[in-house]
């Protein structure tokens, strides 16, 4: 190597910025969630599709890359053309390829691309990671999973009410209890009924949807000033209003405070409110057939509702729109109390696979949004168990490594997660240290002693770290957190202690 030639320095390892990574415990969490999850969209006759990670640009079609901002919104890069390759498929043909932004879109092209093969309506659930290229911030990641469940292909609000009828049993599989959340419908229809009744001009009508969507923040008085003259915010700033006339206003208030005690008086309040609009006519219809398939699935108010204050997606969604929000409280950054918020959210979208076919193809679907619901769990206590490592098989001889082997063989028969100590097993101390950096319950040890006896030792991992930290060492001697059992009764007893483990945590779990 030439003196002058400079020493490539080494990588930095790091991950980039707005990913992160997983390790075990989360890892398995998710899983754990996701199985519940897919176990009640199974149990409704969907099936399961995995989609590719990559998507041509134009397939996606949100975010098509321009001159000056090719990767707008998406990882997107461009293949190299090759001669005599022609576009529309990638495998370098020039064509702008693309990270999926979200599972959705992938669903449309399916639907497009196969079909005379699949089933029409076509159910099916899909479960996995999307990208966005967008600014990170806190709880805001690039890569995010994502939990999706859609008919394509039927037209029939029975369609939409069974999707709500899921995202209510997803929820209480997964272990959120009834009067900790709610569905909340309402249908795009209504609104635009709402905005042909108060005669809003198109150019109009984008103002006025954003300022619906300021409802929860501004009240009602609030909304009036917006869609009118306009109104000052708390800094003083002058906002300017939509312009539209007070009579024009009344429909438009008429809708967003239609919330009755029950669906029926809701169901009143919007019909009074879309005036003579037939198309918001049409949505009240919808949202009444809504509300007694619910009923008819066994879906009460207190579950599933209708509510005119649910503004999602209006540039995308053509009827019933609906939203999963947890109502249990928890403590934000600055200690005070608020309500966890939505963590699922969707609707019919009719319009998305006609870009591929160019016919009208009905669909309707919801996406749960897999971190959040993940942070409620936790919120209520109900993530894993905290023994959730596995059983470490101890070395006390390098020459009967096929013994430990074989013992831990033995309690994978039996149903245990078992592994054994591969590292340098001459200092034991550093073995128990693995054991509880892997968040073992059990360790196995067995020395040449217990072995002529026929007996192997198994130490509460749990209870050692608890004893020592509590008691002096004359204290936790009279309490040794081992115990000493035949080895034909190894799997049986090590079954035994992890029960007595789990107890254990569940216990302490509800007194904290």
């Amino acid at each position: 190597m030439a003196k002058d030639q400079k020493k490539q320095p080494r990588p930095k390892a790091e991950t980039p910025k707005g990913f992160r990574d997983t390790f075990g415990a989360d890892v398995t969490e998710r899983k754990a969630m996701l199985d519940r999850i897919a176990g009640v969209y199974h149990s409704h006759g969907f099936d399961p599709l995995e989609t590719s990670a990559v998507e041509t640009v134009e397939a996606l079609g949100k975010f098509l890359p321009d001159v000056d901002r090719p990767n707008a919104g998406v990882f997107a890069w461009q293949e190299e053309a090759v001669p005599g390759i022609s576009g529309g498929g990638g495998g370098g043909s020039g064509d702008w390829l693309a990270l999926r932004y979200d599972l959705t879109a992938p669903l449309a092209r399916v639907a497009a691309q196969y079909r005379n093969d699949l089933p029409s309506p076509y159910r099916r659930f899909a479960m996995g990671p999307v990208w966005r290229n967008e600014k990170p911030g806190p709880g805001r990641f690039r890569q995010f999973y994502q939990c999706d469940a859609d008919t394509v292909g039927s037209a029939s609000v029975a369609a939409d009410a069974e999707i709500c009828a899921m995202l209510a049993e997803a929820l209480e599989a997964v272990g959120i209890a009834r009067g900790d959340y709610l569905v909340r419908i309402n249908n795009r229809k209504v609104l635009n009924g709402v905005l042909e009744a108060a005669d809003v001009s198109a150019d109009q009508a984008e103002d006025v949807l954003r300022t619906i969507d300021k409802f929860d923040k501004v009240g009602r008085d609030g909304v009036l000033a917006l869609l009118t003259t306009g109104r000052r915010d708390d800094s003083g700033a002058q906002i300017d209003g939509v312009g539209l006339s007070p009579d024009q206003a009344a429909p438009v208030l008429a809708f967003l405070t239609s919330k009755g005690a029950d669906n029926a008086a809701t169901l009143a309040n919007l019909r009074a409110a879309v005036g003579g609009s037939d198309m918001g006519a049409e949505g009240v219809d919808e949202l009444a057939q809504m509300a007694a398939m619910l009923a008819a699935m066994g879906v009460a108010e207190d579950r599933a509702v209708i509510d005119p204050s649910v503004v999602r997606g209006l540039g995308y969604y053509t009827g019933p729109v609906f939203e999963a929000e947890l109502t249990f409280e928890i403590l934000d950054d600055k200690g005070r109390k608020r309500q966890f918020g939505s963590v699922a959210g969707g609707g019919r979208y009719d319009g998305l696979v006609e870009r591929f076919t160019g016919q009208k193809v009905p669909a309707t679907g919801v996406s749960i949004g897999v971190d959040r619901l993940l942070a409620a769990l936790r919120a209520k206590g109900l993530g894993g168990d905290a023994a959730t490592g596995p059983v470490v098989v101890t070395v006390m001889d390098r020459d009967r490594m096929a013994d430990y082997q074989a013992m831990a063989a033995e309690l994978r028969a039996a149903g245990i997660r078992a592994e054994v100590y591969l590292g340098n097993p001459k200092n034991f101390g550093n073995q128990l240290k693995y054991a509880d950096k892997r968040g073992a319950p059990v360790a196995i040890i067995q020395g040449a002693d217990e072995a002529a006896r026929g007996v192997v030792l198994l130490k509460n991992l749990p209870k050692g770290a608890m004893l020592a930290k509590n008691m002096s060492h004359d204290e936790w001697a009279q309490q040794p957190a081992q115990i000493e059992v035949a080895q034909e009764r190894l799997a049986e007893m090590t079954q035994a202690m992890i029960r007595q483990i789990s107890l254990s945590n569940s216990y302490i779990a509800k007194e904290d």
